[in-house]
């Protein structure tokens, strides 16, 4: 590479950043009304998009509820409400196939009465009464939200009460008088990734502007958050210094709130559980005479941790094929395990495949016992109900299987099977397909699994249309799932669908993800590309028939497909991506993701960033696939500047059928609600099959 190629590179179109930048958006809706009379216009798609939002808003779907005292809470959204009920019931309700809902809060009616159009973005609610709860409201669907105190026994916000206005906040409940408060204080208060550095601790019936420091971390880390664990008998608080998306630095509050420093690697992930403390190395740790492997689970007494204890006891221990489940929506980031009152509930996976084991601390050991069943090729998820009970909420689900969710007690014991509560509805004929798991050949020999779904007596004549989803970042793992509507959207309409687990994911544990990172980024996309090749040589498929899909970090990896292999494709779905990689720290919170990407800025970095930079790897001599770029104002994470430049510099090279749009609301997910994400759904699978062609089914 020559040094005038790491210079800083030419930008024409950096005139189509900025969120709200009223030139680009006018440029935007130009482009919206261009791809919307190409792919809204047939005699298919309103009867489509008709059934796909039907399916979206079926009454049957499970409601999904936590629980809250007595009381069981569930958000719901369906034609009457699309912008939804925060709504509760009974569990004696919640059994009936029709339960009786008590309406907590209509975010459509506050929203009218508001003149704002508001989405809703989550309740805490304060234990261990319940009685008020934290609701984050966000104004167009991004992260930024609003956050106000709700009496949870009025139902009504309360007046005088704590209010945060609209900011990436963290801030959640210490006791009914005190909030842990990470926020926009005001200049200097965030980091470069625009997340809060400051943690504070507000007392009610204070100003904000007299909240209490507790910790500031510096502006080039990724940000800082407190918060209380409320284990009744083991209430700790602590605060947390995110230096980037892999390292942290943790600290336990005293009653004088003092902070001590957790002795972990930076790259562990840690929870407490009653006098536990877990923890998951990322990388091999040595410690006490012990060498634990990258992906192990390992556990200790945390106070004496505290003390000086470094005798730590292995829960689990990653072997060449099996691993705890990829990173769960959990505050600490765990992987693969939840909580009940006396329990640990572990998922490990062995090929992308997972099972349960119910683990019980006895005498100083820990019990171990397999727990649930499922079927072949499926998901199996479990989780505490709430920490005062054994209680748990296990769901199976598969590909062509709809969930379902029962409600079961360890107190009976691992043996006892689960109370069935609800059933997900069928959203279309499963009977049709069959799912089979595959493994393709990387470039380096690593094995590379893959799921295929497709009908059962598809012809192997490389003519049928098909679609790749993948995503190789962040330590995340595409599991088996329902297609629910995209049973309805692209199944039934002909098509194969293909799920790659590729590096970068966490399918295999950290070093999966970790071997994706960086200067090694290369090899997400060499997996991704001979997961293609695959399909084609065992003629599923072919060029002309295969297109790849993919959101956010899977939107870059199909950036690189794009422009690293356009001659495996014949359309690609780009969709809320990042693609300017020189300057994706500078646009929303791109500054975050560093530790995933790397710097441009360092010279050294942008040497091979550059390479996966499809922004900057665009060739006016070569073919690409027809593509299809979407995103939305509203995304204040990855931004919708990245969208715009491809699709505006591509057409400037004049690259034939490079189609564009961008939603006004709903943030990272460009869809604020379930008639946005149908529409958005039938436009994908229209621009798809227009450009693969569509094979008749008998």
């Amino acid at each position: 590479m020559t040094t005038d190629s790491l210079s800083v590179p030419k930008d024409d179109f950096i005139w189509l950043e900025g969120l709200r930048n009223e030139k680009a958006l006018g440029w935007a809706h130009e482009q919206n009304a261009i791809t919307l009379a190409a792919f809204t216009q047939s005699s298919e798609f309103n009867p489509l998009r008709e059934k796909v939002l039907k399916g979206l808003n079926s009454p049957e779907q499970i409601p999904v509820v936590s629980k809250c005292g007595n009381d069981w809470y569930n958000f719901w959204q369906d034609a009457q409400n699309p912008k939804g009920l925060l709504r509760r019931t009974s569990l004696e309700e919640f059994r009936k196939a029709q339960p009786k809902w008590e309406t907590v809060l209509d975010i459509d009616a506050l929203s009218k009465a508001e003149g704002k159009d508001w989405v809703y973005h989550g309740v805490f609610a304060l234990k261990p009464d319940f009685n008020r709860a934290l609701i984050f409201l966000s104004p167009d669907g991004g992260d930024a939200s609003e956050v106000r105190e709700f009496d949870l026994r009025t139902l009504e916000f309360v007046t005088d009460g704590f209010f945060l206005p609209v900011a990436k906040s963290r801030t959640g409940w210490i006791d009914n008088d005190h909030l842990f408060v990470a926020t926009d204080f005001g200049e200097g208060s965030l980091t470069g990734s625009g997340y809060p550095r400051i943690v504070k601790i507000w007392q009610r019936g204070t100003p904000l502007s007299e909240a209490k420091t507790m910790f500031s971390a510096d502006k080039k880390d990724m940000m800082a958050v407190g918060y209380h664990d409320s284990f009744k008998g083991f209430e700790r608080d602590f605060v947390v210094r995110v230096i980037d998306f892999y390292h942290r630095e943790a600290y336990v509050l005293n009653a004088q709130k003092e902070l001590t420093r957790i002795d972990l690697p930076t790259d562990a992930k840690f929870s407490t559980w009653r006098d536990w403390l877990l923890v998951q190395p990322s990388s091999e740790w040595q410690i006490n005479g012990e060498t634990w492997p990258s992906g192990s689970l390992l556990t200790v007494n945390f106070d004496a941790f505290l003390a000086g204890d470094r005798a730590l006891k292995p829960l689990f221990i990653p072997g060449a094929h099996s691993s705890l489940s990829g990173v769960t929506a959990t505050r600490d980031q765990l992987n693969g395990y939840s909580f009940t009152r006396d329990h640990i509930i572990l998922s490990i996976t062995h090929d992308v495949v997972n099972r349960l084991e119910v683990l019980t601390p006895e005498n100083g050991e820990w019990r171990r016992e397999p727990f649930g069943k499922v079927g072949e090729l499926s998901k199996i998820h479990a989780w505490g109900v709430d920490d005062d009970t054994n209680e748990y909420f296990v769901t199976v689900s598969g590909f062509l299987q709809p969930a379902s969710l029962s409600l079961g007690n360890l107190d009976n014991g691992v043996e006892v099977e689960a109370e069935l509560l609800k059933q997900d509805p069928s959203h279309f004929d499963a009977s049709r397909y069959q799912v089979s798991q595959h493994f393709a050949q990387s470039d380096d020999g690593t094995r590379v699994p893959y799921f295929v779904i497709c009908r059962k007596d598809v012809v192997s004549d490389g003519q049928n249309p098909t679609l790749l989803y993948g995503y190789g970042g962040f330590e995340v793992s595409l599991d088996p799932y329902y297609l629910g509507v995209s049973g309805v959207a692209w199944l039934d309409r002909g098509g194969v669908f293909v799920v790659a687990n590729i590096r970068g994911g966490g399918e295999y544990g950290p070093e999966w993800h970790k071997a994706a990172l960086k200067e090694k980024r290369l090899r997400a996309y060499e997996d991704f590309a001979c997961v293609a090749r695959a399909l084609i040589a065992s003629k599923i498929t072919s060029p002309a028939h295969l297109a790849a899909q993919g959101g956010s970090n899977g939107g870059l990896l199909v950036g690189n497909m794009l422009t690293r292999y356009p001659e495996l494709f014949g359309a690609i779905v780009c969709e809320v991506a990042l693609l300017d990689m020189y300057r994706y720290t500078q646009i929303s919170a791109g500054a975050s993701w560093i530790a995933e990407y790397g710097d441009p800025q360092k010279p050294e970095e942008w040497a091979f960033i550059r390479e996966f930079s499809p922004y900057h790897n665009l060739d006016s001599t070569k073919k690409y696939p027809p593509v299809l770029i979407t995103t939305a104002t509203s995304d204040d994470r990855v931004g919708p500047d990245h969208a715009r430049k491809m699709a505006a510099k591509m057409q400037a090279m004049g690259i034939p059928d490079v189609y564009f749009y961008e939603n006004t609301d709903g943030g990272h997910s460009a869809a604020a609600d379930k008639a946005q994400s149908a529409f958005k759904r039938v436009m994908v699978s229209e621009f798809l099959l227009h450009f693969l062609g569509r094979k008749v089914q008998e």
